[in-house]
């Protein structure tokens, strides 16, 4: 084999940054818990993963392929996978029509209401990457597209679009869009000048700050909003606490004309709030 093919799998997961799947992944096992209020089981838990991987997969693919010009503009993205010539975009397409067929596999073995309405998501992943040419709104159509993730669950296991699923479908959409307007910070210069519109272009760096407050702090309401129409413990209401308290640190951490450790609000803080959110709900809904 030679070197280039075996490090085809490396570059693909780079690609689509595989390990980002922390961000979702663990809101799809909260919605599954919660639906059930208890551990699904081991088969739901493995197809709700794979349907998971797939999903993201196929978001990300899309987004890299659709953005490789502007990317290949970008001092931020221009060695990515794509702009870089590291990989071609045949190479990505198949990686897309694979990742939308673990998706279809894994969703056609849960409940038959998430079989009819798999292309929602598809839909939102190709749409996405066009949205920064038309509004600043596309920080919340990201959201939407994870926010997905505790209500595709969820429909998974009961076959119903309960209003607790979709309030926590909404908190992940805020969490994300917030922590995501953080990021836009990256690309501000680069999107003024090719006329892109972000949240960051439209407000600059202190509207993004005002912004990412106001979607963080919706985000815990709509977690208190959906914990009080679910028989919840004592376990869920710390996990809330200490969402909030994570929250805070991050927005600490940085600050209008500081953003040396923005990496680290974005990445770390992130990554660890929806796996110590997971952990809570699952010791409340599988406590004796």
């Amino acid at each position: 084999m030679s070197t280039a093919a075996a490090s085809l799998p490396r570059r693909l997961a780079s690609l689509v940054k595989l390990e980002h799947t922390v961000f979702a992944l663990p809101f799809a096992y909260v919605g599954a818990f919660l639906a059930g209020d208890g551990f699904p089981g081991w088969a739901a838990v493995g197809w709700i993963t794979l349907a998971m991987v797939g999903a993201r997969t196929l978001a990300m693919g899309l987004n890299r392929l659709i953005d490789a010009e502007g990317d290949a503009r970008n001092p931020r993205t221009a060695l990515r996978e794509l702009p870089s010539g590291a990989l071609s975009r045949g190479q990505v397409l198949a990686l897309c029509s694979l990742a939308l067929v673990l998706f279809l596999l894994a969703v056609y073995q849960l409940d038959p209401l998430v079989r009819w309405l798999w292309p929602i998501p598809v839909s939102l992943f190709v749409v996405y990457p066009y949205l920064k040419r038309v509004t600043w709104f596309c920080h919340l159509w990201l959201g939407a597209c994870l926010g997905l993730a505790p209500v595709g669950a969820w429909a998974a296991l009961t076959g119903e679009l309960a209003w607790q699923a979709w309030a926590l479908g909404g908190a992940v959409a805020l969490w994300v869009a917030g922590f995501d307007l953080f990021y836009s910070l990256f690309d501000l210069e680069h999107d003024r000048r090719e006329e892109l519109r972000s949240w960051a272009v439209r407000f600059g760096e202190r509207g993004v700050f005002v912004g990412a407050r106001l979607h963080h702090l919706g985000a815990i309401a709509l977690l208190v909003t959906s914990g009080l129409g679910l028989p919840v413990g004592l376990w869920y209401w710390l996990g809330v606490a200490v969402v909030a308290g994570l929250l805070l640190y991050e927005h600490s951490i940085v600050r209008p004309g500081d953003l040396r450790r923005l990496d680290a609000a974005f990445f770390t803080v992130n990554g660890v709030i929806s796996a110590v959110f997971f952990a809570f709900v699952a010791l409340d809904t599988t406590a004796s």
